[in-house]
């Protein structure tokens, strides 16, 4: 493919160094996850978030090259790879809360409403939104490499990105009800926790921030394509790295200060 100047696809000519550096980060809390999951014995699930750093190393990757070297395959690679993976965050949480769902007393009652009694419709529920989400965006991405189909893809990107934050603010507020209810969201002790209440608190203020920050970038996407190519939103590198790459980041910092694997 013919290559082009930066700015033609970027609207402004990035910044070097910064995608070279948040690379090498995610590539080594991929390494760091993957070995705290190991070690605390967690569910083969929770490899889903050493699996988003990589991916988030590779689209910083494809970032830094369309830099020195933009293509129209560079550019749609790199945007795949920086607005999916962090999907598959929310499906952790998604999977987590249904997991402490489950081990609950009320789950042996039968005057508690249904969705407790079957957490796995909450985890099918809110994956099946997650699933949905994730392809509209990935169609959209590769509609906008057809030429004349702009308007379409972006469309079809911002239903995606719609839905997911529907089912994030859904989500959130199952979170807090959750968590106000002693009976419910039973976990295990992890290493450095002195009661099943310090426990319990980790695992949910886990879930909860990294879901808020989560809302933050989805929330900054949805703004950056309704605006569209050319937008102040689009043009506003700094808002990237700061409502998105940022977002992102202190998403993993929590997950790693806090692992989530021995809980479960």
């Amino acid at each position: 493919m013919d290559v082009v100047d930066p700015t033609y696809y970027f609207s402004y000519t990035p910044v070097q160094v910064a995608p070279e550096v948040l690379a090498g980060v995610f590539v080594l809390i991929s390494v760091v996850l993957c070995a705290q999951t190991v070690r605390a014995h967690g569910p083969r699930w929770l490899l889903l978030l050493s699996a988003t750093a990589m991916g988030e190393a590779v689209g910083y990757g494809f970032r830094t090259l369309c830099i020195y070297q933009t293509t129209k395959l560079s550019f749609t690679l790199m945007t795949l790879f920086l607005l999916l993976p962090p999907n598959l965050l929310a499906l952790t949480n998604y999977k987590t809360l249904g997991a402490t769902i489950q081990q609950s007393p009320l789950m042996q009652t039968t005057d508690s409403p249904l969705i407790l009694r079957r957490p796995r419709l909450i985890t099918w529920s809110f994956a099946m939104s997650d699933a949905v989400s994730f392809l509209l965006q990935a169609a959209g991405v590769a509609i906008s490499t057809q030429d004349g189909k702009r308007e379409l893809a972006k469309h079809t990107v911002l239903v995606g990105l719609v839905v997911q934050l529907v089912f994030f603010a859904g989500f959130l507020a199952l979170a807090v009800g959750v968590v106000r209810s002693w009976r419910l969201g039973i976990v295990r002790r992890g290493p450095r926790d002195r009661s099943d209440r310090s426990a319990r608190l980790r695992l949910f203020t886990v879930i909860i921030a990294t879901t808020g920050l989560l809302y933050v970038r989805s929330a900054y996407r949805v703004a950056e394509f309704v605006g569209g190519y050319g937008s102040w939103v689009y043009r506003t590198e700094w808002m990237f790295y700061v409502c998105d790459a940022a977002m992102v980041l202190a998403s993993f910092v929590v997950y790693m200060t806090n692992f989530i694997g021995h809980h479960l």
